[in-house]
């Protein structure tokens, strides 16, 4: 069975989600780094080696019209660095709105805002994985 490493890529911090199931992500954390964007390269190579993933699925920004911006280019370029760095499918997948998602979950949930800072990428990342796994999922039962 496939391992699966969902990404919230953000300026400073990384939300982490995985899944083995295939079915269900689970959250795994945020990683913070400084602007250096090879940190965030680094972590990600370690995670794929330390939980032998086979896919990645990184959070792909675009703008509401479907332009890309810069935010949506560095996710290309890390997407291009951890192919170069492991032999493993990364998967750009649309996170429009993904944080925003996290953030009303976690209000709705009566989180406090100081741990809304702290869990909002990993949960991000949860969300973004997640919808990749079940578009997958109903893809493969034909619906």
């Amino acid at each position: 069975m496939k391992r699966y490493l969902g990404l919230d890529l953000g300026s400073r911090t990384l939300g982490v989600a995985m899944s083995t199931s295939g079915l269900i992500a689970e959250a795994h954390g945020t990683y913070r780094f400084k602007e250096d964007i090879e940190e965030a390269i680094n972590r990600i190579v370690s995670l794929i080696d330390e939980h032998a993933i086979d896919v990645v699925v990184l959070g792909y920004p675009k703008h509401m019209n479907n332009d890309v911006g810069i935010r949506g280019r560095i996710s290309e370029d890390v997407s291009v660095a951890i192919q170069k760095e492991r032999s493993v499918e990364v998967i750009l997948w649309d996170e429009r709105l993904s944080t925003q998602s996290a953030l009303k979950v976690m209000i709705d949930g009566g989180v406090r805002r100081q741990r809304q800072k702290k869990k909002k990428d990993e949960l991000a990342a949860v969300l973004i994985l997640q919808n990749y796994l079940d578009y997958m999922n109903r893809k493969r039962e034909g619906a």
